[in-house]
């Protein structure tokens, strides 16, 4: 059980800017009434699941793009906004928070975007970890739940203990998403070191907009 808590846990960063009115005014309306952490955490959970339509095309290499005070005045994006977002009003609220990313592969992607990406394996999946009764929670808020009940795709829920990361199977027992190199922790979005890894890894085919279609189904 993890008692010393790091001040950057619950620090406003250049990406994570809860100190931005918007960012806080979205995350009071979420929880209004609200003062018990995990009941908080959940609330917090469903609404930037559901408040953003994920969509990988969204993705962008303007470093603005990527801070929470910006991913709260769009309407669709992609894991990793969807992430620092969700980090960022956990912090605001008390929550020690920071952002976890792992490299997938997606068995539900199309055989033409695997080609056009030269590779199964996606790099940089994000999620959000949440410290909440001593241990850390990992937590993903990519799919909207629309998103999943027209793909047949398992919605993530959180019951308040356990992680919510993306299932391996789908709703009619496919294969769907493989975790297969955990990327690590981090207090702050390490986006030089992600679109390094894009470029390294994708030979320039896209940013985060082919990259991220590791999540994506291409409909």
């Amino acid at each position: 059980m993890i008692t010393d808590i790091d001040p950057a846990w619950l620090a406003p960063t250049g990406y994570l800017d809860f100190d931005d009115p918007a960012v806080q005014a979205f995350a009071d309306q979420a929880t209004d009434g609200l003062a018990e952490p995990v009941a908080i955490a959940k609330a917090l959970f469903l609404a930037v699941r559901d408040g953003f339509r994920y969509d990988p095309y969204q993705s962008t290499r303007d470093a603005a793009g990527y801070r929470a005070s910006q991913v709260v005045k769009s309407t669709s994006n992609w894991c990793i906004p969807k992430s620092v977002l969700f980090a960022a009003v956990a912090r605001y609220k008390g929550i020690p928070a920071r952002l976890g990313f792992a490299d997938v592969r997606n068995h539900l992607t199309s055989e033409k975007l695997s080609k056009s990406m030269g590779t199964d394996v996606f790099a940089w999946h994000g999620y959000a970890e949440l410290l909440l009764g001593g241990r850390w929670v990992k937590l993903s808020t990519a799919f909207n739940i629309e998103l999943c009940r027209k793909f047949g795709v398992k919605v993530l829920e959180f019951d308040g203990i356990h992680d919510a990361l993306m299932h391996p199977y789908d709703e009619n027992g496919n294969r769907h998403m493989e975790y297969l190199l955990q990327r690590g922790s981090f207090d702050d979005l390490p986006l030089a070191q992600i679109f390094a890894t894009f470029d390294e890894v994708y030979g320039g085919s896209g940013v985060g907009s082919d990259a991220e279609r590791d999540t994506a189904f291409d409909a």
